[in-house]
């Protein structure tokens, strides 16, 4: 019999790892470079005030909470390691906590902190825009990769887990 309760785990990871990758990806595509059509005070302005709007408890529990999913998942996984499905969980899982949740404290929230310090009159903004932007999107790059990655093995994974015992997929 299929457990209702892995297959809704399964369903929140994959949409939680979506909809912040499309987060990202809406980043990696058009807000950094709509950003560099801004002189750099206000391009700078713009980002530190989006860092300080994004820590909120929707964000931080579609963000944290598709991490804290995944970890329940790979527990999952472990247990019951011979599906077909486990796999995916555990590459799903992977690609979530190491590409969007490790890279965000590790290289994304250092820039972010590090820009929140600039001051808007000092000089040398264009430097300093030059300096966060292009680390900040490669980085971000990653995080897209990884949490869409994340969506789609998640995706797998619920197709694999719905059709165990010969239950209609």
């Amino acid at each position: 019999m299929i457990d209702i309760g892995i297959l809704l785990l399964l369903l929140t990871a994959a949409v939680g790892s979506g909809l912040i990758g499309g987060l990202f990806f809406a980043f990696s595509t058009f807000i950094m470079k709509a950003f560099d059509r801004l002189p750099p005070a206000q391009a700078i302005a713009a980002m530190q005030a989006i860092n300080v709007t994004v820590l909120n408890p929707v964000f931080f529990a579609a963000f944290l909470g598709t991490g804290l999913v995944s970890i329940g998942l790979v527990a999952i996984a472990v247990v019951n390691r011979t599906e077909p499905a486990a796999t995916f969980i555990m590459f799903g899982a992977a690609a979530y906590l190491m590409g969007s949740i490790l890279v965000t404290i590790m290289a994304n929230v250092p820039l972010n902190n590090r820009l929140a310090g600039v001051r808007l009159e000092a000089e040398g903004l264009n430097n300093s825009w030059q300096s966060y932007r292009g680390p900040w999107t490669r980085w971000n790059h990653v995080r897209t990769v990884a949490s869409l990655t994340a969506a789609a093995a998640y995706g797998v994974a619920t197709k694999l887990w719905s059709s165990l015992d010969g239950a209609m997929p």
